[in-house]
């Protein structure tokens, strides 16, 4: 009896394991832009992608002449960093993406118009 319960004890620590695991092997990290990174005409980058919520957006750029603000739609359509948004400035910004629709635009002044944007739904 205490031989079969030390086998079940092995049997649920390696499926923990293994659920463990697997449950941190779902997110993706995707550097955006891919090798020019964080950059003006990047609102096009995310085509042809699937992304999952708790994928990691990599956002890399020059922190003196960039940023990143995590915005909502009205924000990402007007161009407009809130009061209250999330705004990144270390020039390698890692952010987890949320289900659902997820804005990211640059806070400096004309960037965003000038398509540093981006629009990303995570399912």
């Amino acid at each position: 009896m205490a031989k079969e319960r030390g086998s079940a004890i092995i049997a649920m620590a390696l499926l923990l394991c293994f659920l463990l695991h697997s449950e941190t092997t779902h997110a993706a990290t995707f550097k955006v832009g891919d090798d020019d990174g964080w950059r003006f005409g990047v609102s096009d980058w995310p085509n042809g992608k699937s992304f999952k919520a708790g994928d990691i957006l990599e956002f890399v750029y020059s922190r003196a002449n960039h940023n990143v603000a995590v915005v909502d739609k009205d924000g990402h359509d007007s161009c407009t960093v809130s009061d209250n948004a999330a705004v990144f400035q270390t020039g390698d910004d890692k952010i987890t993406l949320a289900k659902g629709e997820n804005y990211f635009i640059c806070g400096f002044p004309g960037h965003c118009a000038s398509g540093m944007s981006l629009s990303i739904t995570a399912a």
